[in-house]
């Protein structure tokens, strides 16, 4: 039985990627087939949520005490689980490890020792041109790599890269469905709506979804169209993102014409209204300030998400890139007739196969990046509409039937979770030494002769730094570049064996240094001074007296071992390192259960750290004034 180990947002999570890996999950668990685990981004390790999974889960944020010191890029990477990962991996020994996230969260997992050793694929949303370059520069190091639309496969295939395949992102297609033409009137009803034409919008309220577009190109077809009776319905949060209110006062809309999702976070009912602010009192529970617009945090269930698709005439889905935009799939299994920007993931969701309209756009830049982005044409969101509110009622429900029909053949759970089950089928076994934490570098080897620049470079990336490269790399640009300019093969070579010796000696952790220690561990850190640590002997004899079962272990700089090392009380010296600095990793917080019992910091103010919660051990003569 295959162990996988799933990496990415919680499975009970609001979100895209929240969602898919529910799907998968369920998918894998009822084949039975495999062990799985769940590594849950935006939970931490032992969050109570992850005691409810039915396969083993466990959050991937760190104590926040761990996060202390660092900068702003490693408390990114630490937020999408860097660390946890290993813990995971060395703990849980999977033969599969999957994860979906955007490509950034996979920064620097190729240096990691256990990847492509153990079966490593990556599953990632792409959705602008030019492909974003951290994409580009891992596509040789990441051997299972899937996207989640065709347009980021063509463009890696362009590039080059043929391994690169399309593996969209999975629906519950029995979660969305269209009402029956009773209940549906009954629904409009409840929701004051009878013969209005209602464009819908389903999206979070980002910058990257087209509000303003969406809001010209639904006042030109009310001009157009003054007989409509049109509305649009925006199920979004209007606290978020684009300032909804002040948009519609400069497109000139008229606010009535508006329709947004109210949620009670008390009752969970809903309502679709004229937005009139935030934090109103619920018409059903009467509790006060409980209904806000809908959120990732407070949203409605899938249940009224498929009500809410089926007060609407028509589904409109403006926006400047994206990597799948779950709503348009869920809108098209409602049966309705879906209005999509032809531009990323959009490309695969209006086509005819898939029974949706392109709406035209024009190219603008994104600021820094230059990514190529789409402003989507009013006027095209006017054509579009005009279209499908002049088509007879049994074309539209034959598109809705067809489009219904495409999601099901193409995203479905059980079409993606059969593909991704003969992947992991497919993939081989594994034999991995589970406890290495570094990658087994070579800096013996030696490439044969008669090998071309280019050759030669590749050569040695991979045989004595174990790392793929291709000519799209960095790396492998940058000692061209050398080569071109003069440098001897023969040194450059010897630079590669340099690097490798420094980085195959191993660097112990703290943990490393500990004994076992059964009945306890104590810490002194005094970085330096020999008087400081001349001083210190005297209160460690006392220390030794009140706590007869530990052992006691002090850390200070290796000069200044002459000092205390006679000192029979001491269990071991030794070298005081930076990592030292954080008290609760020492002793603990929280979850984490920490390295000692005590630990003392003679010489530091409280000022400077909390250095005085000793795990609610009272019993010593350290607290020097």
């Amino acid at each position: 039985m295959k162990k996988v180990l799933i990496h990415s947002n919680f499975c009970k999570a609001f979100t895209g990627f929240g969602k898919h890996k529910k799907n998968i999950l369920r998918y894998l668990q009822d084949t039975g087939k495999y062990e799985l685990f769940e590594l849950a981004n935006g939970l931490r390790w032992d969050d109570p949520k992850t005691k409810l999974m039915p396969w083993e889960c466990r959050g991937s944020l760190p104590e926040p005490a761990k996060l202390q010191g660092m900068d702003q890029e490693k408390r990114r990477a630490e937020g999408y689980g860097f660390s946890a990962v290993d813990r995971v991996v060395k703990e849980f020994k999977p033969d599969v490890y999957i994860g979906i996230e955007d490509i950034w969260a996979f920064n620097n997992f190729h240096h990691k020792p256990w990847w492509n050793k153990v079966n490593s694929m990556v599953w990632t949303t792409l959705d602008s041109l030019p492909i974003l370059p951290q994409a580009i520069q891992y596509a040789p190091k990441i051997k299972n790599y899937y996207v989640w639309a065709s347009f980021a496969e063509k463009a890696m295939r362009e590039i080059g890269y043929d391994h690169i395949k399309t593996l969209r992102g999975s629906l519950n297609t029995d979660d969305f469905h269209k009402l029956s033409d009773e209940d549906r009137e009954r629904l409009r009803a409840a929701h004051g709506v009878t013969d209005e034409f209602i464009i819908g919008f389903v999206f979070r309220n980002q910058l990257r979804k087209s509000v303003p577009n969406m809001l010209e190109g639904f006042k030109l077809f009310k001009e157009k169209n003054p007989q409509s009776k049109a509305k649009l319905l925006l199920h979004t949060n209007w606290a978020e993102g684009w300032d909804i209110q002040k948009l519609i006062k400069e497109k000139g809309v008229d606010n009535r014409d508006i329709l947004t999702t109210y949620v009670c976070d008390q009752c969970g009912t809903y309502s679709v209204r004229n937005f009139i602010g935030q934090q109103l009192k619920c018409q059903v529970c009467n509790s006060d300030g409980s209904c806000n617009t809908a959120s990732t945090t407070a949203g409605v269930n899938e249940a009224q998400l498929n009500e809410i698709y089926n007060l609407m005439d028509v589904y409109c889905h403006p926006f400047t890139s994206g990597g799948q935009e779950l709503p348009i799939q869920e809108a098209k299994l409602a049966e309705l007739i879906t209005l999509v920007t032809n531009y990323s993931c959009g490309e695969d969701n209006c086509t005819e196969e898939s029974a949706g309209l392109p709406l035209a756009w024009n190219e603008y830049r994104e600021p820094g990046t230059q990514f190529i982005k789409a402003s989507t044409c009013p006027e095209s969101i006017l054509e579009r509409l005009q279209q499908v509110y002049d088509m007879p009622i049994d074309e539209r429900s034959r598109l809705g039937e067809k489009a219904r029909a495409w999601v099901e053949d193409n995203f479905s759970i059980e079409v993606i979770g059969g593909l991704l089950e003969d992947i992991i089928d497919s993939m081989p076994e594994v034999d991995y030494d589970y406890s290495q934490t570094k990658k087994e570098f070579d800096p013996e080897y030696s490439p044969p002769d008669g090998l071309k620049a280019e050759e030669l470079i590749i050569d040695i990336y991979k045989n004595i730094l174990d790392e793929d490269v291709d000519e799209h790399t960095e790396g492998f640009l940058h000692w061209m570049g050398k080569i071109r300019s003069g440098e001897k093969a023969v040194d450059i070579i010897n630079h590669f064996k340099k690097v490798a010796t420094k980085h195959s000696v191993a660097t112990p952790t703290l943990e490393d240094l500990l004994d076992k220690d059964e009945d306890g561990r104590i810490a002194v850190i005094i970085k330096e001074g020999d008087t400081d640590v001349l001083l210190i002997n005297g209160l460690i004899t006392q220390l030794k007296k009140m706590y007869k079962k530990h052992n006691i272990y002090v850390f200070t700089k290796p000069e200044y071992y002459q000092y205390v090392d006679d000192n029979t009380f001491i269990h071991k010296l030794l070298p005081y390192s930076n990592v030292l600095d954080d008290t609760f990793q020492l002793e603990g917080i929280g979850a984490h259960k920490g390295l000692f019992d005590l630990a003392f910091y003679p010489t530091t103010t409280t000022q400077k750290n909390p250095c005085y919660v000793h795990n609610g051990l009272q019993k010593h003569q350290f607290s020097l004034k």
